[in-house]
């Protein structure tokens, strides 16, 4: 299983961000990640405000083999919050 983090200009996608959201989501496809071709993940900054509650957006996309592709969004007021609830929808 392929997985592909884009972030907006406002979300730092270094390393340890891409290590990261890759855990949760083959933690969260574990059973099913022989069917899974590739999990597309996006993570932007609706309002670029920090003051704003629940402005991270994440949308997960996972491509299934002979199927059309799954998509799941959740929105939270931290990166990891919004991978963690998108990865559990």
């Amino acid at each position: 299983m392929q997985i592909q983090v884009n972030t907006g200009h406002n979300i730092d996608g270094g390393a340890g961000l891409v290590a990261y959201v890759s855990n949760v989501v083959e933690s969260a496809l574990n059973l099913v990640s022989d069917h899974i071709t590739r999990v597309e993940v996006h993570l932007s900054d609706e309002t670029s405000s920090k003051s704003s509650p629940n402005n991270i957006r994440c949308v997960m996309e996972a491509r299934l083999e002979h199927h059309q592709p799954v998509a799941a969004t959740d929105h939270a007021s931290t990166v990891d919050e919004a991978v963690t609830g998108a990865a559990d929808n």
